[in-house]
């Protein structure tokens, strides 16, 4: 058996919950001597960063014929290289938007199991199990790929990422595919990058301030908070559906689901489709001037008080911190 992992990238730069996934195969490789391939769709690989994290191949596709970029593509360059190496048990792709997409349209070629939203896997009576919260972070569960090949995608931050004292020796091998119909049949006519922001993406962020319906359409404290953090900012249904912020930052079962190391919920009263897109997160911090919101009841620490005082004193205690 092997493992295999999609080293997702943007602008020809790894990204980070790629550099999760290569530490925690690298982790799962030293218990089970299971050797790992890295997979790179597209032109400009990084092969020194993979090498820095550890595996043993790195995997270079070319999709000709289509769009290198269409998840489609995408799938195309995974399953050569699966049927390629023909010993894969194991494939861990990243729990964001387009991993999923990735492993859900994978799945249905090839018939895998699929668990997403992943926080840890584990090779067990020779199956791989992922586990993961469900029911907004009720339950703790074991998921069990009774497949023989197991696509986990893991939710950002469950693993720290770590490069190698010494880098790897990493081997290239490169693969030329013909795009399938399904590939083909997509026409990319323009593209328009996504504005450019200094704060981190939402679904990446290691630190989240969210603004929920108590912000009373003023998110100024928010992304102030959120810049000294070096967070993104998030927002509960009603702040979007309001018009105060983006849809793009809803945080919950509708929205982005998120882990962050830290949570930090302003004006968040705790509905459960909300909770249900953030209960993974590591540490959540709720302020609220509702002693009884529901909130309370999972947060890790809690300020019952008015978040227009309770936000800028919190911000300037950061900045005074950090000098």
């Amino acid at each position: 058996m092997s493992i295999a992992v999609l080293v997702d990238h943007t602008d020809g730069h790894v990204r980070s919950t790629s550099l999760e996934l290569l530490t925690l195969a690298r982790q799962l490789a030293s218990t089970t001597g299971l050797p790992v391939h890295a997979v790179w769709t597209g032109a400009d690989p990084q092969a020194e960063v993979v090498a820095a994290h550890g595996a043993d191949a790195l995997h270079v596709v070319r999709v000709e014929g289509a769009d290198e970029h269409l998840t489609t593509s995408v799938v195309d360059g995974l399953q050569t290289v699966l049927t390629a190496l023909g010993d894969v048990s194991l494939l861990l792709v990243a729990s964001t938007f387009e991993g999923k997409e990735v492993a859900a349209r994978l799945a249905v070629r090839t018939g895998a199991g699929v668990v997403t939203g992943a926080s840890g896997v584990e090779l067990a009576d020779g199956h791989w199990t992922a586990r993961k919260t469900v029911l907004a972070g009720t339950w703790d569960t074991a998921c069990a790929a009774a497949s023989s090949l197991a696509v986990v995608a893991l939710a950002p931050h469950a693993v720290q990422a770590a490069p190698l004292a010494v880098p790897a020796e990493t081997r290239l091998v490169e693969h030329a595919v013909q795009a399938s119909a399904a590939a083909r049949a997509v026409s990319v006519v323009s593209r328009e990058p996504r504005p450019r922001s200094e704060r981190p993406a939402l679904a990446e962020a290691e630190v989240v301030v969210v603004g929920g319906r108590g912000v009373e359409g003023d998110f100024s404290g928010v992304e102030e908070l959120a810049d000294v953090l070096g967070a993104a900012v998030g927002a509960t249904r009603v702040a979007t559906d309001e018009g105060w912020i983006g849809h793009e930052a809803q945080v919950g079962q509708t929205g982005v689901t998120i882990s962050p190391r830290l949570y930090v919920g302003a004006g968040v009263s705790g509905a459960v489709h909300h909770k249900g897109g953030m209960a993974a997160a590591q540490t959540i911090v709720a302020i609220n001037n509702d002693p009884d919101a529901p909130i309370f009841e999972f947060a890790d620490y809690g300020v019952v008080g008015d978040l227009t005082e309770v936000l800028p004193a919190l911000t300037a205690a950061l900045r005074a911190r950090r000098g």
